[in-house]
């Protein structure tokens, strides 16, 4: 299976959370991340957090947390909550699972140490705080990097920002042409009506209106 690199800047020392996705289900609201990245050899966080309309019940309050390894794979139940945190001690994770969250909080996150490539796959949080009648759910992607991702090429950034800066100084002389040709327009305008008030102080011969009262003489 290959590494694949998170679409999300990196340097959340090496783990990079997905924004929280919100399941509502019935009056029973779960948050939790869609997608964890994790370098392979660290301790990871799954976190998962409930509301609920009726405040938790310890002797009737239930939580499950389980692993699937693919879409067709069944699911294996590593933590629970029956009146107190119950850890199945999976063999696939070798005691590396510790629940650290504070279900009187809300807060149902679990944490696994020196996280191992085998441990990509779905972790689901289920739970059930009656009376609510259903039960909520979370969905956690868990995907194990092998090294830390590089930093981002500057260079995207720097032809983005000459893209820009090519486009504003197209629009910069696009408006300054537009400037120019209306000036023009009202030169040509302001030029005709001249000729055309010229025009009207001259005869139909083009004599000016000065000569022609000269050419007539006065009557006595």
């Amino acid at each position: 299976m290959g590494r694949r690199e998170p679409p999300a800047p990196p340097g959340l020392s090496l783990v990079t959370l997905a924004l929280g996705l919100l399941v509502p289900a019935s009056g029973m609201e779960v948050t939790a991340p869609a997608v964890v990245y994790a370098l392979n050899g660290t301790d990871i966080r799954l976190p998962c957090n409930f509301n609920s309309c009726y405040k938790m019940d310890t002797k009737q309050f239930s939580m499950n947390w389980t692993y699937q390894g693919c879409d067709n794979c069944t699911e294996e139940t590593f933590i629970q909550y029956d009146k107190k945190i119950i850890n199945q001690h999976l063999e696939r994770f070798q005691n590396r699972v510790e629940f650290t969250g504070n279900p009187i909080k809300n807060d149902l996150t679990v944490t696994i140490h020196n996280v191992q490539l085998q441990d990509e796959g779905e972790y689901h949080c289920y739970v059930l705080n009656p009376p609510d009648r259903h039960k909520g759910t979370g969905k956690i992607r868990l995907e194990v990097l092998t090294e830390v991702p590089p930093e981002r090429d500057s260079t995207v950034a720097v032809l983005v920002g000459a893209s820009v800066g090519g486009f504003l100084a197209l629009v910069i002389l696009f408006l300054v042409i537009l400037k120019c040709v209306r000036k023009k327009k009202m030169q040509n305008l302001n030029s005709d009506d001249q000729k055309t008030e010229e025009e009207v102080k001259t005869d139909g011969e083009g004599n000016p209106e000065g000569e022609l009262k000269a050419a007539i003489p006065e009557v006595l």
